[in-house]
């Protein structure tokens, strides 16, 4: 876990009921990164992602700039600490 990092994300805006977090997955696949994403029944969704600092902004930038009918309106992250774990998970 050398030099990994790890960020709580949580996201508003058109983020549930379309295909968000598959699309969440699968960015997180082609970023190398480990953590979960979930819905919230507030409509927000939130996830938790871990890698090296590069790939985690490569996942951010995916997910900011979306596609098809997701939308975010509002992000927001903080640091938390590394921990071991193999895989990408849907909640």
């Amino acid at each position: 876990m050398e030099n990994k990092i790890r960020k709580y994300i949580q996201v508003e805006g058109i983020v549930q009921g379309v295909g968000f977090r598959w699309f969440t997955s699968r960015a997180a696949a082609e970023c190398h990164l480990t953590g979960w994403v979930r819905n919230r029944s507030d409509g927000s969704v939130e996830m938790e992602v871990q890698g090296f600092e590069a790939d985690v902004d490569c996942f951010v930038g995916k997910l900011l700039r979306g596609r098809g009918l997701i939308q975010i309106t509002h992000y927001e992250e903080k640091a938390l600490e590394p921990k071991s774990e193999l895989d990408f998970r849907i909640r």
